[in-house]
Formats: C-alpha cells, structure tokens, sequence
C-alpha cells in the first residue's frame, strides 16, 4: 500500500509535517512498515483542500486532526487490521 503526502509549501503551511509525523508514528505503532509505503511528495495540484495525499491513487485531504481518523478508516480498514 502507498500512501504520499504532499509537502510543498502550501500543504507545509496546512500541517503537513504533523500529518507525516503522525502517519510515521501511527504505522509504526501497528508495526506495518513492511506493508505501508510512506512517502513524500511536491505539489499535488490540490492546495486548496489542505494537505492533500493519496492511498493507492486515489486523493485525500487531511489535517492534523484527521490524521487518525484516516489512518483507522482507510489504512486499517483496507489492511483489515484488528486492534
């Protein structure tokens, strides 16, 4: 699974560090370093919807404070983690 996060500067300047760091943390926590690829990436063209990233292609926006809320939804619930 691919999961790229925007870090130009309009996504910077919405949080973007912070929703890697979360990201980083939060894959580490469930140990699926092996299964999730986290990247980086320079402007995705959709800096009006904050920080924008893509799961496997397909485009989201997140903030700081729905980090987890996607990392739980969309990560785990494809990866069909169990607590």
């Amino acid at each position: 699974m691919k999961v790229t996060v925007c870090i130009g500067s309009s996504c910077h300047l919405k949080g973007s560090r912070q929703v890697v760091e979360q990201l980083k943390e939060l894959i580490a926590s469930k140990q699926l370093q092996d299964q999730v690829d986290l990247s980086g990436t320079f402007c995705m063209g959709n800096c009006e919807h904050g920080v924008s990233a893509s799961l496997d292609g397909e485009n989201h926006s997140l903030t700081p404070d729905n980090t987890r809320d996607f990392f739980e939804r969309q990560i785990l619930a494809k990866l069909a983690v169990n607590d």
